[in-house]
């Protein structure tokens, strides 16, 4: 399934700023194109050149680095916890505290769009566990389960 420019948005830019705390050059979701309450989440990022990390990673072969994958998937999951039926309090802040089997499958360049797919898998408050899958296009670029806790701001 490849992204285009006729999905669906179910919150756009503008409103995914108002959900996270985070902002340029840390900012890794721009819209959310599909939500069912407490089970999926699909955020869309849109990988440009002027990506803050690309100038060194790596000079003259940009590649975004993984740990900014997963980071995208944590916004994701933050996003799905804060907006789900009995979710997390708009007030707080979700910590990224694990993530596990983890699979880097394929490099993201300049110009890709991540399809950042989040599951919910357990909730025991304060933690949120979900699993995850990142695509470009249909190509699997990254999966794994990730843990968050609910915490004060």
């Amino acid at each position: 399934m490849s992204e285009s420019n006729n999905s669906a948005v179910v919150f756009d830019h503008a409103q995914v700023m108002t959900i996270l705390p985070h902002r340029y050059p840390f900012l890794m979701i721009d819209k959310v194109t599909e939500f069912e309450d407490a089970k999926k989440i699909v955020a869309i990022k849109n990988v440009t050149h002027n990506e803050s990390f690309f100038p060194g990673h790596f000079p003259g072969k940009p590649v975004m680095p993984g740990v900014m994958i997963l980071e995208a998937m944590a916004q994701a999951g933050a996003i799905f916890a804060k907006k789900s039926f009995d979710g997390m309090a708009m007030d707080k802040l979700f910590y990224f505290v694990a993530a596990n089997d983890v699979k880097f499958k394929k490099p993201v360049f300049p110009g890709d769009v991540l399809r950042i797919e989040m599951f919910a898998d357990k909730v025991r408050r304060p933690l949120w566990m979900m699993k995850g899958s990142v695509y470009v296009g249909d190509k699997l670029v990254a999966s794994g389960s990730l843990s968050a806790a609910e915490g004060e701001a």
